[in-house]
């Protein structure tokens, strides 16, 4: 039996594929394959702004046959970027320099989503094109005060601010702002960024959280603000909109958070309106030891799965289609992300479908490029 014949990736025997269709909410995602949201620190005018440079990127990997594109991390305000070369959602004057890019992304039949984020203690560090890459950007250099639920450094980054009740309530305003923009831009899904050790994840996470007020101290004051945040968003987003969340299942670190209380979490927000746990790890406590090996990340997505019911996504060194396949055989995430790989490889859901024997005409080809498939 040819190549052609066998379609093993797309028989219906009941098993999640990578090359099956999923829909959230009102959406329909065209596989289960999706690029995450990985920062290019490329707006280079400091603005906030997207660029050709991002067209280029995002285009190309959406004709290249992703399901999902989550675009890099957005900052809500311009004190919520990670670097100043971030891209941003915090003005309506930068929406426009969106569009065109949502728009044609969204014609090759790939989904798009933005990724809307708080940096807080993690904001005002370098990136390539500014330099001072792992430190905090000077002020004369156009770095910025940082904040955070308490006043303490990440690693050798600069003191952060501790936050007040009123500026939290602001930022909360910031992340519903810039969902409003998304929406309006027409994104067909919004993800909040509350992993890695960025500001809603500092919240959660009781080594980081040293506050004694509403927003500190018990497992319903550390994850308030992020369902405020969560509630906020959903208020201003059609309810046919996917909502996602990025969560840390863990900061590897004792007595820190943990995959419990990111079931509990998972929970709490399932029920406040959110479709898809994003599941990664890490980046929240500095110098801590992480067992990174392929796919070291998606037990706990399988975990968050079958313990909160509520779909997940798994990331992690998933880099070959074979592994990606049998990640949603076993029924770990109903998607998977690639993320580094795809950097070199735009292509790759191309790639995946000639490696697993789908046929031509059941891979997300772009029509002008069926004549170069993969045979």
């Amino acid at each position: 039996m040819g190549k052609s014949e066998k379609n093993n990736d797309v028989k219906k025997d009941g098993t999640i594929r990578l090359f099956d269709p999923m829909t959230l909410c009102g959406v329909t995602m065209r596989n289960r394959i999706w690029l995450p949201p990985m920062d290019t620190y490329s707006a280079l005018a400091q603005d906030g702004r997207p660029t050709p440079f991002h067209y280029q990127h995002y285009v190309s990997r959406a004709m290249g046959g992703f399901g999902m594109i989550i675009m890099e991390a957005t900052a809500v305000s311009p004190e919520g970027r990670i670097s100043p070369c971030d891209l941003g959602l915090w003005d309506d004057a930068q929406m426009e320099a969106w569009r065109w890019i949502v728009s044609d992304v969204k014609a090759t039949g790939t989904t798009v989503a933005v990724q809307l984020n708080h940096a807080g203690r993690k904001g005002s560090t370098g990136c390539h094109p500014i330099g001072f890459e792992g430190r905090s950007v000077p002020r004369e250099n156009g770095g910025w005060e940082t904040v955070c639920p308490s006043a303490d450094a990440y690693g050798a980054l600069a003191r952060p601010r501790a936050l007040s009740v009123d500026e939290i309530h602001a930022i909360v305003g910031q992340f519903r702002d810039a969902a409003w923009r998304a929406s309006d831009i027409g994104f067909d899904a919004v993800e909040i960024h509350a992993a890695h050790g960025y500001l809603l994840s500092q919240f959660l996470d009781p080594l980081i959280n040293r506050r004694d007020d509403e927003y500190g101290g018990t497992f319903e004051n550390r994850v308030r603000m992020l369902v405020e945040v969560v509630d906020a968003v959903r208020s201003v987003i059609p309810e046919t909109m996917p909502l996602l969340v990025r969560v840390s299942a863990t900061d590897w670190a004792a007595g820190g958070w943990d995959l419990d209380q990111t079931v509990d979490l998972a929970k709490i927000l399932k029920a406040h309106g959110v479709d898809l746990i994003d599941v990664s790890t890490g980046g929240l406590i500095p110098d801590v030891t992480i067992p990174v090996k392929p796919g070291y990340q998606v037990p706990f997505a399988e975990q968050v799965r079958s313990r909160a019911g509520i779909p997940t996504t798994a990331v992690g060194l998933i880099t070959k289609p074979k592994q990606a396949k049998k990640i949603l055989k076993s029924g770990a995430a109903d998607a998977v992300e690639i993320g580094r790989v795809a950097l070199r490889d735009p292509y790759w859901p191309l790639r995946a479908a000639h490696k697993l024997d789908v046929p031509v005409d059941k891979a997300p080809y772009q029509s002008p490029y069926l004549r170069g498939a993969f045979r």
